[in-house]
């Protein structure tokens, strides 16, 4: 019970603590739709069971024995973020109201975006790890290993769907509306910011 106690208390913390997932989040919730935001949520989600599974299979313990392994994940993931974060940046007026008019986005692309952000999140690769090597018992059942993944995957569906009720409401939307591409500027910056500061960062 205390091992269960310290896993949901833990990923609660690490759940709501700001970072990509939050970001791809609530900018496609108040950009877009709900509907993408709750699949956005979905990928999230998704992508959770990809730190789960390595670590699970040991490659978790590899990765955090192995510093250049561990720098090589950081980087894709990093990359990944300020790649997304400068497509935010380049955004003019009315650009992205064009687009979404001309080719609304696909409930798989809204989907594939919370599956990488999450997936190629360094932070979610920490946090699982570190979970798993450090509260884990080497004598925890798998089956017990799996309902502690299955709930970190849940925990993180349920709050970034929250997340999304909150950004695409009415009120919220038609005041922020307007300035959609001031909007996506302001995520692009956050994601390229992280992206570099997870980059740049050095582990000991």
């Amino acid at each position: 019970m205390n091992e269960w106690l310290t896993v949901i208390t833990i990923t609660t913390l690490a759940v709501i603590s700001p970072g990509p997932d939050f970001a791809m989040v609530s900018r496609n919730s108040l950009l877009l739709s709900r509907r993408a935001g709750v699949l956005t949520a979905v990928g999230i989600a998704l992508g959770v069971w990809v730190h789960v599974t390595y670590t699970l299979l040991g490659v978790g313990l590899l990765m955090k024995q192995s510093l250049v392994l561990f720098n090589i994940v950081k980087l894709l993931g990093a990359l990944y973020l300020i790649y997304i974060g400068i497509q935010m940046l380049r955004t003019q007026p009315g650009e992205f109201q064009s687009q979404v008019a001309t080719q609304p986005p696909s409930d798989w692309s809204a989907l594939r975006t919370g599956f990488l952000t999450n997936a190629l999140n360094p932070k979610t690769t920490v946090f699982v790890v570190s979970l798993f090597m450090q509260v884990v018992q080497p004598a925890t059942p798998m089956g017990v290993q799996l309902a502690y993944g299955t709930f970190i995957s849940l925990a993180h569906f349920l709050w970034f769907a929250l997340v999304a009720g909150c950004f695409s409401a009415p009120a919220v939307r038609q005041r922020l509306i307007a300035a959609r591409h001031w909007i996506d500027r302001v995520f692009g910056a956050v994601l390229v910011s992280l992206g570099v500061a997870l980059a740049l960062h050095r582990n000991a």
